[in-house]
Formats: structure tokens, C-alpha cells, sequence
């Protein structure tokens, strides 16, 4: 695959070639926001996970939105995984061959794909750690020595939120934080819809709304507690369910299980509700989040009240935006305040602290600091070469 024109700021013609332990079609987050971006100037090449398909080994290559091309590998169930490494850094060579891929960078989500990269030679290496995924349920024992040599490779390191860039700031010499963000027009529209959808149309209020992954970083038994201390109140969650046993999450007449929905419906759904919950555990897996819903509520005009999660205090919970709670007691006792707060009184100082914040100046920031670290790897390159 041919080199990039190395130190070149980035321009309309730079492509990145994104891995990705989330896939593009899953929930719409981080990744999704960032590549789009991206997308917009250049292509981008989303990596995903192998899915097991009969056949010989390939790429899926399909087109999105945003000029952004996901690959997703295909390989066969009885495949030796042994030599998964070695046929996807050659089908992702071939990638390049086939688009003629000549201007890009590097950009990962989890270093477990590291090793598919052996044969590219970007301007620049990311690594986007927007979570601890050693924290996380099964997650791969060789995951910490990965990111240890994925630290060595990358250029730039940005961090999810504040408290994952003070656990990773030792550990490279450049290391950003870029806590999660928000497209502010999207969820305030929420304030401006006043028509119900249909799937919570027959659900009574006051609703109490959750968006997200239900996984093992959703605290259960806080729900189960919550809605027994409130039967005349109603929960709506709404996001898949991954990692965890369906059968074990809370049941009853006023806990309401609306699935997945699409991004472009969210704001509608959140205009119906009266309060929104963030009944995250406190674990390993949350030792690090910055969930991105905690802005995107706020944008929507709802009161939130979250668990003690260190990104949420720090700084929603300090600066008084978002109410914190641990018990169920103390979380009714929080939503009985936030419903009611009048939203003449909350919205100024919501509006004042988002208006700096947004997706469009993250990916502003973070392409300066690109075209930087690209600029220094031409120069280190140029330095060799003259010797």
C-alpha cells in the first residue's frame, strides 16, 4: 500500500482507515460522530469484527451515508484463528490496493486490531480509547499488552472522557482528553416537539426515560428498587440488550422495554418524557464512562439524575445540571425534585454550559492535533533519511 504524503495538514483528500470493536450499525455514538466527519472531506474505511460466513475469506464492503465504506470480514466458522491476524492485515492491504487508499491515517477503537495494520503506512496513528474495554465482560486476556504495544505504535492518544485520560496520561507522551460531546440542533429540537410516538403513546405519566446499551454496566436491582418505591410512576428504557441475560432485568406494570431505536428517533421519544435516568452501576466496567447521554439529555430540556459515575459529578453533578444518587431512595427522592423544578429556572444554565460543546469542534480539535503529529512524522522521516 503506498505511503501518505506524510506532514501534509489534513486536506479534502484524506482517508482514514477506522477499527472498530463496535459495529457502524449498532448504537450511534462516538464512532459514528467522529467518522462522519471524516467522511466529509474524505473516505473512511470502518473495520469491523470477523462474522462467520461459509466461503472464502473477503471483505464487505458496503456504503453509508457520509462517504464512509463499512468493511465488514467474513471468514469461515472452522477458520484457525491462529492466522486471523496475518489474512486480515492482507485483505485490508488489498483494500487499499483496490481503492487506491494513498493519503490516510490510522485510527483505532480497540487495539485487538492492531496487528491487521502491519502493512499500512499511515501519516498518522489514533488511538480514540473512549473506554477501558479491559474492564469490560469477556473481555480478551491479551488486551492489556495489545494496547501496551498500541501505545508504542500511536502517534496520539484521546481519551473518552477526563477520568480515562488520567489513567492513560502516563503512559504517552501525547494524550488528549476529548470527553463525549453532542449534536446540540438534534436533541434540542426535542424541546419543540409536543406529538407523542406511537410506541409510548399508551404509557402514563410521569416518564422516566433511560437511552443506551443495557449491559452489565446498567444498574438492575437500582431499577427493580426505583419502580417498586414508585408504582404510579412509569420507566422507559430504551437500547438493545447485550452481555446480560434478557430475564434478568426488572419486571413490572410501570417498567416499560421500547428496544432499540434509531438515532433520527430519539428526539421525538425524549420529548414524551417528564425526567431522564442514568442507573449506571458503580464497577469496573464504569469506572471510566462519559456516557454521551448525559449532554444529550440536558440539550433535550430534560432534569437528569445519574449514579455517582466520576465523568457525570465532574462535571454535571458540580456545576449543578445533573442531580447524583446511589440508592433508590435517594434517586426517587431526586426525580421528586427534578419533576418539580421549573425549566424556566434550569434551561439558562444547561444552554450556558453546552454552548461550547459539540461534535464539530471535537473533530476541529482533534484534526489539528492530526495534521500536527503528521507533520512531525514527515519530519522525523526526512531526519533518517539524510542521515
Amino acid at each position: 500500500m503506498a505511503n501518505f504524503t506524510n506532514g501534509e495538514n489534513l486536506t479534502n483528500q484524506t482517508d482514514v482507515i477506522c477499527f472498530s470493536h463496535l459495529r457502524w450499525d449498532f448504537v450511534y455514538q462516538r464512532p459514528q460522530h467522529l467518522m462522519s466527519r471524516f467522511g466529509r472531506g474524505g473516505r473512511v474505511f470502518f473495520i469491523e469484527e470477523p462474522m462467520p460466513d461459509y466461503g472464502a475469506p473477503k471483505l464487505n464492503i458496503s456504503k453509508r451515508d457520509g462517504n464512509v465504506f463499512v468493511c465488514v470480514p467474513t471468514i469461515p466458522p472452522d477458520y484457525d484463528t491462529a492466522g486471523l491476524p496475518e489474512l486480515m492485515a492482507e485483505l485490508i492491504d488489498k483494500l487499499g490496493t483496490d481503492y487506491r487508499i494513498d493519503n490516510y491515517i490510522a485510527w483505532f477503537y480497540t487495539p485487538m486490531m492492531l496487528e491487521w495494520s502491519k502493512y499500512l503506512k499511515p501519516s498518522a496513528v489514533v488511538y480514540d480509547c473512549m473506554d477501558e474495554l479491559s474492564n469490560f465482560k469477556n473481555a480478551p486476556p491479551e488486551l492489556c499488552e495489545r494496547e501496551r504495544q498500541l501505545f508504542e505504535k500511536a502517534d496520539l492518544v484521546f481519551t473518552g472522557g477526563r477520568s480515562l485520560y488520567e489513567a492513560k496520561r502516563e503512559q504517552h507522551d501525547r494524550v488528549y482528553a476529548f470527553p463525549s460531546s453532542i449534536d446540540k440542533e438534534h436533541f434540542m429540537g426535542a424541546r419543540a416537539i409536543s406529538a407523542d410516538v406511537p410506541d409510548q403513546a399508551g404509557i402514563s405519566h410521569p416518564r422516566i426515560g433511560f437511552v443506551g446499551v443495557i449491559d452489565e454496566r446498567f444498574d438492575i436491582p437500582l431499577l427493580a428498587g426505583i419502580a417498586g418505591l414508585k408504582p404510579e410512576w412509569s420507566f422507559v428504557m430504551v437500547g438493545p440488550v447485550v452481555k446480560i441475560d434478557q430475564n434478568e432485568l426488572p419486571r413490572g406494570e410501570n417498567i416499560h422495554y421500547l428496544g432499540q431505536k434509531a438515532y433520527d428517533e430519539l428526539p421525538a421519544l425524549l420529548a414524551g418524557w417528564d425526567a431522564a435516568m442514568m442507573p449506571f452501576a458503580l464497577n469496573d466496567s464504569t469506572r471510566f464512562i462519559s456516557p454521551t447521554k448525559t449532554p444529550e439529555f440536558l440539550a433535550a430540556g430534560l432534569p437528569v439524575v445519574s449514579t455517582p459515575i466520576t465523568d457525570v459529578v465532574r462535571p454535571y453533578g458540580e456545576e449543578g445540571l445533573v442531580r447524583i444518587a446511589s440508592t433508590p431512595k435517594q434517586f426517587v427522592h431526586a426525580l421528586e425534585l427534578a419533576l418539580a423544578e421549573d425549566a424556566s429556572t434550569r434551561l439558562p444554565a444547561v444552554d450556558d454550559f453546552l454552548a461550547e460543546l459539540s461534535w464539530d469542534k471535537t473533530f476541529e480539535a482533534m484534526s489539528e492535533l492530526i495534521s500536527d503529529a503528521s507533520a512531525a512524522r514527515k519530519r522525523s522521516v526526512a531526519a533518517v533519511t539524510t542521515v
